[in-house]
C-alpha cells in the first residue's frame, strides 16, 4: 500500500508550554482527515502521552506531524523523534501496567491501542522515534 503525504510539519518540543500548540495542531489534521470527534479524541490521547514521554524521558525533541492517504482514506502520522537516553528493553516497555513513572498512565501499550499504526525505534544513547498513524475510519 503506498501512502502519499499532502501536508507536513514539524513542531519543536522544549518544554511543557509546546504541548497545547502540538494538540491544536493535531486537531486541525485530524479535522481536515474527516474524523470522527471519537477518533480526533483517540489521536490527541495519544499525541498526548507520546508528547509527554519525549519531554520527561527524551528532554524533548521534534515532532513531525503528517497528512497522509492511502488511497482509500485519509489520515494523520505523527513522529516523535528524542536524543535521550534511548528505552533499553522495548518488549518491557510495551507490556501493560509498566511504568518509570507518572503520566496519563497509558503508557505504550495503551497509547498503541488508540491508532491503527504504531511503530517504535529506540537505542540506548541515541535516543527513541515513536511513529503514529490514525485513519479517519480507523
Amino acid at each position: 500500500m503506498t501512502i502519499s503525504i499532502s501536508n507536513k510539519e514539524e513542531i519543536q518540543i522544549i518544554r511543557e508550554q509546546d504541548v497545547v500548540p502540538l494538540r491544536n495542531r493535531v486537531k486541525d489534521y485530524a479535522v481536515k482527515a474527516g474524523m470522527s470527534i471519537l477518533n480526533q479524541t483517540k489521536v490527541i490521547t495519544a499525541t498526548s502521552e507520546l508528547v509527554r514521554n519525549l519531554l520527561k524521558y527524551g528532554g524533548g525533541g521534534k515532532v513531525v506531524i503528517e497528512a497522509v492517504n492511502n488511497g482509500r482514506e485519509n489520515g494523520i502520522r505523527i513522529t516523535f523523534i528524542d536524543k535521550g537516553p534511548g528505552i533499553a528493553d522495548i518488549s518491557l516497555a510495551m507490556k501493560d501496567g509498566y511504568s518509570t513513572g507518572k503520566s496519563l498512565g497509558l503508557g505504550l501499550p495503551g497509547t498503541k491501542r488508540l491508532v491503527n499504526e504504531f511503530a517504535i525505534e529506540s537505542e540506548p544513547g541515541k535516543g527513541t522515534t515513536v511513529a503514529i498513524t490514525k485513519w479517519k475510519n480507523g
